[in-house]
């Protein structure tokens, strides 16, 4: 993973109202920690950083230019608001080159299993140590043509060259089920509510469906006789 460049301002105005002041200027608020060293208060052009971040993933690296001075920063937290969806706030730590950091990487799933098949995805991000010049995006996990019983474990991922798997090696990944008719799915879902005490208010269609059925009895009665 490349690290895009990014041109950042030292801050020395916190609290909310400072926070809103940058942000209306089209920036970002965002800190730098790491190293033992105290945490650095930067503000961000706010386009750049979005782009940068889209780019890069969860775990996104930057090399952030302060005061002349360069620094490869790992995003750690990203705040964003959740109507407008603008970046809030943005949380990194400081890293060099060749250091090796604890990331969790996303799992995506390539192709498409058999029909009828339900596919889940028990973990949906993996735990492993890579460079942090070299973190992998994502995981990728081929489920193409697989049947149903189709069981993938953490041991079985394909991880990039340099990366070491943290999470246990017997970890469900992925689970291939055969999927539920619609009849399957009513009847546990009759028997979890006949469980818990739940009566069912029949719908229209079901008591016209009643009805016919008792006019046919009736019918086929009077026939009969």
């Amino acid at each position: 993973m490349a690290a895009e460049k990014i041109t950042a301002e030292s801050r020395t105005e916190f609290g909310k109202g400072a926070a809103r002041r940058i942000r209306r200027a089209d920036k970002v608020p965002a800190v730098l920690y790491g190293h033992g060293n105290d945490p650095i208060h930067i503000t961000l052009p706010g386009h750049d950083t979005m782009m940068a971040l889209k780019h890069g993933g969860a775990n996104a690296l930057l090399e952030l230019d302060i005061e002349g001075k360069s620094q490869l920063a790992l995003t750690k937290q990203v705040q964003i608001d959740p109507i407008r969806r603008h970046l809030e706030h943005i949380d990194f730590v400081a890293v060099r080159q060749g250091e090796k950091v604890t990331v969790d990487i996303p799992i995506v799933l390539v192709g498409d299993a058999q029909r009828e098949t339900l596919v889940v995805v028990d973990n949906n991000t993996v735990q492993v140590e890579a460079e942090a010049t070299h973190i992998p995006e994502s995981i990728e996990v081929s489920i193409e043509g697989l049947p149903a019983g189709t069981q993938i474990l953490a041991s079985e991922l394909s991880l990039p060259e340099g990366s070491t798997l943290l999470l246990d090696p017997d970890a469900l990944i992925v689970n291939i089920t055969e999927a539920q008719t619609t009849e399957q799915v009513e009847a546990e879902l009759a028997e979890a509510e006949a469980e818990a005490g739940i009566e069912r208010e029949e719908s229209d269609a079901d008591v016209e469906a009643a009805a016919e059925s008792e006019d046919a009895e009736t019918t086929g009665a009077t026939e009969g006789e």
